[in-house]
């Protein structure tokens, strides 16, 4: 019995260890494959912004994105990506 609960007290903390490593892997891996906002850029500015997302059906969605002064109609699904329309970007009432 003791030596059970000595194996238990060095292997739970061991195992607590790997799970916190591993979940910190993971996001460290997410955050260097995303990259950062404006990364590779010229003038630290993105070239592609997601402006609007419409779920059609289960699986099935229509996303609006704007790249290089452009706004792409995109059309989602289980099996691929297709432009379905493309219009100069209109300018943010801000401006």
């Amino acid at each position: 019995m003791l030596e059970y609960l000595l194996r238990l007290a060095l292997l739970l903390p061991l195992l607590a260890g790997l799970i916190w490593g591993s979940l910190w892997l993971t996001r460290a891996m997410q955050t260097r494959l995303a990259g950062q906002p404006g990364a590779g850029t010229r003038g630290g500015g993105r070239h592609l912004q997601l402006i609007e997302t419409s779920l059609i059906a289960p699986g099935v969605k229509l996303a609006v994105v704007r790249f290089r002064e452009r706004e792409i109609l995109l059309g989602l699904s289980r099996h691929g990506m297709v432009r379905l329309a493309e219009t100069p970007a209109e300018k943010p009432e801000s401006e």
